[in-house]
């Protein structure tokens, strides 16, 4: 894991200490159904459009979607542009309105950036034929968390109905093989039914307040990792066989004071590999939590690893809460694992967690 390490400025540092020391309120509106038969209409009735949420969501969210602006994309022609990053590079620094970038059916081998000064930019993709977003780029080349085939550094930024890869092959134990294929790294930022695929590393879940909904990440190794604050909502993991070691997240947060942590919520848990681990402490004082969750038999007995370091076992937070499978079982799990109780789960299957009713939307439709 040496040589992965998330950045920082003044301002986001700023941002944090506020939202640390900012009580955690829960409504009841907020908390996700038990009965996962129920969550999208639950979701549909509270994250309505803007214009249904006067006074309610964030007034700079208001003010972007009340004229969106929608820019092309055809890799074939017909489009305003025939690469995404060309629409990007069109998107002028301080954007405060919301732009939409559809983004046609194919194959796209770029490596895209989405700069920090341009916020409020979607990638909506066709979900009938989604795009794929393809670059092969290597920590070797350009370090772990810059190797990532999109890289969102902006705030509200949204994608839909993508296919997001890295398309390096399989690290066998070769310095600089990781290979991310999306790291996002700005706030208040959203994925609807996109699939991310790699092997060692694949989402970098950088940092800020995130979003996951119907989701599909495969990767090997560490592959959800980084200091995000993420609730994954009916997202499926799938863990591709690696016969060296398979870890689903290594989150990294390093204080018990720190508010970082991914909360995982009726998802679903499985692959061709054999003896997973949940997490494993590559930081001090990582914070996950298994909700709902299937988990089938990749998942090792024990669940959980404290990185062979005795003391990070008294620092984790690592939670599972009336998950299901063969997988499951808690009868051999770790002893630092939390079984968590009602009231304990309760702030990890809210979207209070993220402060998403602020300014979450739902999937965009053009």
């Amino acid at each position: 894991m040496g040589g992965k390490r998330t950045k920082n400025d003044g301002v986001y540092a700023a941002i944090c200490m506020v939202l640390l020391f900012s009580p955690l309120v829960l409504s009841q509106s907020s908390q996700i159904p038990a009965d996962k038969s129920k969550v999208n209409s639950w979701f549909s009735s509270v994250i309505k459009p803007v214009n249904q949420r006067s006074g309610t969501i964030d007034p700079d969210v208001a003010k972007a979607e009340a004229n969106p602006k929608i820019i092309k994309v055809r890799k074939s022609g017909g489009g305003d542009f025939n690469t995404i990053t060309k629409a990007v590079e069109s998107v002028p620094r301080g954007n405060s309105k919301r732009v939409i970038i559809s983004i046609g059916s194919g194959t796209y081998k770029e490596k895209i950036t989405v700069p920090r000064d341009k916020p409020f930019i979607t990638f909506l993709g066709d979900p009938k034929s989604m795009p794929t977003l393809t670059f092969d780029g290597t920590a070797r080349q350009y370090g772990t968390v810059d190797s990532a085939t999109l890289i969102t550094l902006s705030s509200y930024f949204v994608g839909a109905y993508l296919n997001i890869v890295n398309s390096s092959p399989m690290p066998s134990g070769n310095p600089g093989a990781q290979a991310v294929a999306l790291r996002v790294s700005g706030d208040r930022s959203a994925f609807y039914n996109c699939k991310m695929v790699g092997f060692q590393d694949t989402v970098c879940d950088d940092r800020g307040n995130h979003f996951f909904k119907d989701c599909n990440i495969k990767g090997t190794v560490d592959f959800i990792f980084g200091s995000g604050t993420s609730l994954y909502l009916g997202t499926e993991i799938f863990i591709e066989n690696d016969p060296r070691l398979t870890v689903i997240t290594a989150q990294a947060r390093e204080s018990s004071s720190e508010k970082t942590g991914y909360s995982f919520v009726h998802g679903k848990i499985t692959g061709a590999a054999k003896g997973t681990f949940l997490g494993r402490a590559w930081k001090s004082s990582p914070r996950v939590v298994y909700s709902y969750t299937d988990m089938s038999k990749v998942v090792v007995p024990s669940g959980w690893s404290s990185e062979m370091q005795p003391e990070r076992a008294k620092t984790v937070f690592y939670g599972e809460y009336k998950c299901t499978g063969e997988g499951a079982k808690l009868n051999k799990r770790v002893v630092f694992v939390k079984k968590l109780t009602d009231n304990e789960a309760k702030p990890f299957l809210s979207l209070d967690y993220i402060g998403a009713t602020k300014w979450l939307l739902p999937p965009p439709k053009i």
